[in-house]
């Protein structure tokens, strides 16, 4: 396909108009599979080059009141994303350097003056706290091609966790975006958007606001409590009361989705023809599973979780000398105590 037909292909799609999209022809290569990666490689270097290219052709910049650029229509971010600690070092480098980078916006219709962010939102976060104007490209840009250009943004910056990707795919459809639109937007195929919609359809939005957008944790982890989730009727009144816990706020975001995800699964009950030598004990602190022990006859093992730092691993390490020493002072106390009481 020649590259004006791709820029053609990736046009249609940024528009919506899915009919109008060339098939390529199988000729050009044997594989199925082939051939929609490289769709989707020729994708992202054509958004690429659109962004590029508003910004190159802008006759000109112009600065804006923060007050006047209201939010996308669309939000990507749990809350929390533009907070004053987490762009400490944006907000120093544009009080020192000034704002050298333009944002993208689009006009509003029927409010004069007013302006939608397409892309810049953490800039444009920053010259609030600095308290000084937005630089800005001003276009007019479609529902589809606003909502695409913000996905390019967050793909350029690889810092969008899982979660958040699912809820931007699911708050895109709810918003009645078609299926292509979202999957530009995130640079993905249908299956994996089917499959971050139906995670995301999967918990209450006060679950996920309540755990956040835990960074650490990916496709696979969230798959897990979704089906662990379908599998417990009371799992929505169980994540509740865990993440209402006051001593679990200050967790990071993905050990409540850990502490969650332990709260929520079934209890493995031991068999009945297990022998008392036999069994598995969870170590729990505020709903968090720190480790499993495993007591055998082939001698105890106790194995942490990942939600245990290794700096927390290391300080157990250090104190458990101190710690078997009181065991056996406690423990010689308890047999003497015994031989006095049976004289």
């Amino acid at each position: 396909m020649s590259r004006k037909d791709s820029k053609g292909m990736f046009a249609n799609v940024l528009v919506g108009l899915a009919d109008e999209v060339s098939t390529p022809s199988p000729a050009t290569s044997p594989s199925p599979h082939l051939l929609k990666v490289a769709a989707g490689v020729r994708q992202l270097q054509e958004r690429g080059e659109l962004a590029d290219k508003l910004l190159r052709n802008a006759d000109h910049i112009i600065e804006l009141d923060v007050d006047a650029v209201l939010p996308s229509q669309i939000r990507d971010r749990f809350d929390g994303a533009y907070e004053a600690e987490r762009l400490q070092d944006l907000v120093e480098s544009m009080r020192e350097h000034g704002q050298t980078t333009p944002g993208l916006v689009r006009p509003v219709g029927g409010e004069g003056g007013k302006f939608q962010i397409v892309f810049g939102r953490r800039r444009l976060a920053a010259a609030k706290l600095l308290g000084v104007k937005f630089r800005a490209i001003v276009r007019d840009l479609s529902d589809e091609q606003a909502i695409v250009i913000q996905g390019e943004e967050n793909a350029n910056r690889d810092d969008l966790s899982f979660i958040e990707k699912c809820v931007f795919a699911l708050s895109q459809e709810e918003a009645g975006f078609k299926r292509e639109v979202i999957c530009a937007s995130l640079a993905t195929g249908k299956s994996h958007v089917s499959e971050m919609l139906q995670i995301a359809r999967s918990f209450p939005k006060v679950v996920l606001a309540g755990i956040g957008a835990a960074p650490e944790t990916g496709r696979r982890r969230w798959a897990q409590l979704a089906e662990r989730w379908s599998a417990n009727a009371d799992a929505a009144g169980i994540a509740e009361r865990i993440l209402a816990e006051p001593g679990l706020q200050p967790l990071s975001s993905d050990n409540r989705f850990a502490a969650v995800l332990n709260a929520v699964s079934p209890v493995k009950k031991a068999s009945a023809s297990a022998s008392a030598a036999d069994r598995v004990q969870e170590v729990v602190s505020k709903g968090l599973t720190l480790a499993v022990v495993n007591y055998a006859k082939a001698g105890t093992r106790l194995t942490f979780t990942k939600a245990v730092p290794d700096d927390f691993v290391k300080y157990l390490l250090h104190r458990i000398e101190g710690l078997h020493e009181e065991y056996l002072g406690e423990s010689q106390k308890a047999q003497n105590q015994s031989k006095r009481e049976t004289r």
